[in-house]
């Protein structure tokens, strides 16, 4: 039996989709790329933008034909979409067979068998974000791995359905953590990626002694100890919880990647206290003059949020002043999606969308303009890069990444064929860039190809 499983969303969801491969195959399921040929369509879902609801309601448009052409074939629909509506979605795509929320996804074999018996449509949802660790995973990458070191968020962003769908903000003990990443070490794995809706928020729910690691620091202190280990990176750090002592850690720990995600949404302090983020335009732009003191070679990207209910033009301008004074490598724009059951649904003030695509366009202009600046002032160093794979850009060339997060495309010094497995850190020297990738070749000890 063939499954095919199609995933939507953050790095949560992908995550998430190595659990169901996980669990699938542990049942006997066998991956396939080909829908058409696939007894089981799963779809791994987000319900974070109204445009990835329209991907997915175009990708179920194929999976009804599928399911027309094949009465016995089982459509399954997971994650936060299908948490969002539960079992309403059945009235609204009665082809599906199965719905499950990114809780339970180790029910979902039960899920299937109970379909496959003819007992009708089958769901499983749970408000309760624990963490899926203990279910089995396959992952697509053999030297870098995802790592779940929390759920859920209580934050309450007027714009945002995270704690609707994935619950209040849970903790994993510390211990657990750094076991898991152990076993992955000795599975070959090289480089980590911590995971969380808010990761400066890790520990708090633990109700640790004090001087006890069960904090976000505390946890990258300890994961910076384990042998064979070489890269730690993390996602996502909110501004209002970001404290010295994180800084610190990405200074003084060695293993800690310098690349901090720290999305601001707005520069206005207006907007910023309608989307409920919880701290002010002055607070972060503190922060980020603080990491630039401690660690220089930091590379800073960030979110933003354009076209937010009742944003007026001297919002946008703080808005692109503060793209300008923190010059950030690279940023994830976003025109305002409303989502239903949010706050931010029921604002007036929405912004016409002629207005919203011509700020989109300006702070675009900027925050390109300012990533390709600060990429080629790195033209003429030499920076570690560890390797990914090939390139796709062909040529014999391969592909890998910096510590800053930056992706770099480089010749080898020994052809392809020869190539250092994926997981290898190697020298670089970089000769040209743009805005979002480097172009370089691989040098010796010595700096010599």
């Amino acid at each position: 039996m063939y499954y095919h499983l199609t995933t939507f969303g953050c790095q949560m969801n992908e995550h998430d989709s190595e659990r169901i491969r996980g669990v699938l195959e542990e049942s006997s399921w066998l991956q396939t790329g080909d829908p058409e040929e696939a007894d089981l369509l799963v779809f791994n879902t987000c319900s974070v933008r109204e445009t990835a609801d329209s991907r997915l309601l175009g990708r179920l448009g194929e999976a009804r034909r599928l399911k027309k052409e094949r009465p016995d074939r089982i459509i399954a629909l997971g994650g936060c979409f299908a948490q969002n509506l539960q079992t309403r979605i059945f009235s609204d795509l009665p082809f599906l067979d199965i719905a499950f929320g990114p809780q339970n996804i180790g029910e979902l074999p039960a899920l299937i068998e109970a379909v496959a018996s003819g007992s009708g449509p089958a769901w499983s949802f749970d408000d309760n974000p624990m963490p899926s660790a203990s279910l089995p995973s396959r992952r697509l990458n053999q030297s870098r791995a995802w790592v779940q070191v929390m759920t859920g968020c209580t934050n309450f962003c007027s714009y945002c359905v995270v704690p609707m769908v994935r619950g209040p903000e849970r903790s994993r003990p510390s211990p657990q953590i750094v076991e898991e990443v152990k076993s992955l070490v000795d599975d070959g794995v090289v480089e980590i990626t911590l995971l969380g809706q808010n990761v400066n928020a890790y520990g708090l729910d633990l109700n640790a002694p004090a001087g006890a690691r069960d904090n976000f620091s505390g946890l990258l202190s300890s994961l910076n100890e384990i042998a064979d280990l070489k890269r730690i990176r993390f996602t996502t750090s909110h501004p209002k919880d970001l404290g010295e002592d994180l800084i610190a850690a990405m200074r003084d720990f060695p293993k800690v990647c310098k690349h901090l995600h720290l999305p601001a949404q707005s520069g206005s302090n207006r907007i910023l206290t309608r989307m409920k983020r919880g701290y002010t335009r002055e607070h972060y732009l503190e922060l980020v003059k603080n990491l630039y003191s401690q660690v220089p070679d930091v590379a800073l990207t960030t979110d933003i949020i354009i076209g937010f209910p009742g944003e007026k033009e001297d919002d946008f301008h703080m808005t692109m002043k503060l793209a300008a004074r923190c010059r950030f490598d690279g940023a994830f724009t976003f025109l305002f999606s409303s989502r239903p059951g949010t706050e931010a649904a029921e604002l007036p003030g929405l912004v016409p969308g002629k207005t919203v695509k011509r700020r989109m366009k300006e702070l675009l202009a900027l925050v390109q303009g300012i990533a390709a600046e600060k990429n080629e002032a790195l033209v003429g160093s030499r920076l570690d890069v560890m390797i990914e794979g090939r390139s796709r850009h062909g040529g014999g060339l391969l592909r890998g990444r910096t510590s800053g997060n930056k992706i770099v495309n480089f010749m080898p010094l020994e052809p392809v064929e020869n190539l250092e497995p994926a997981g290898t850190v190697v020298s670089v020297e970089i000769r040209s860039a743009s805005f979002t990738t480097l172009m370089g070749v691989q040098v010796d000890a010595d700096g010599q190809r």
